[in-house]
């Protein structure tokens, strides 16, 4: 699985060039809900082309656009079109569930 750090600086030209669907979580090395998935997220055989990861506390501008209010927070992007925020229990069912019905959405703009 490939795993990219996003920051404030290239968040926006990453997942506006990737092809596939990337799944970006914001997380916090003082989370332990974050630490989990982190250790376990890249394991589970999801159905996505990349993590991609973004520390909440030293990007505050993406944690702003994004609307961030819980960690960890999911969302997906597919080809450079954003497909929302996951809202699911962070194991593989659940997570292949709730990508499968974020990319029937009608895609927005990135944030």
């Amino acid at each position: 699985m490939i795993e990219l750090e996003l920051t404030d600086f290239d968040i926006d030209q990453q997942l506006l060039s990737l092809d596939g669907v990337s799944l970006v979580v914001f997380t916090s090395p003082g989370c332990s809900g974050c630490r989990w998935a982190r250790s376990q997220l890249p394991g589970l055989g999801l159905p996505v082309a990349r993590l991609c990861w973004v520390d909440a506390g030293d990007n505050g501008g993406a944690v702003e656009r994004y609307q961030v209010f819980h960690l960890p927070a999911l969302f997906v992007v597919r080809d450079g079109e954003f497909y929302g925020s996951l809202e699911s229990r962070l194991t593989p069912n659940a997570l292949n569930e709730s990508l499968r019905q974020a990319l029937n959405r009608m895609p927005e703009e990135l944030p």
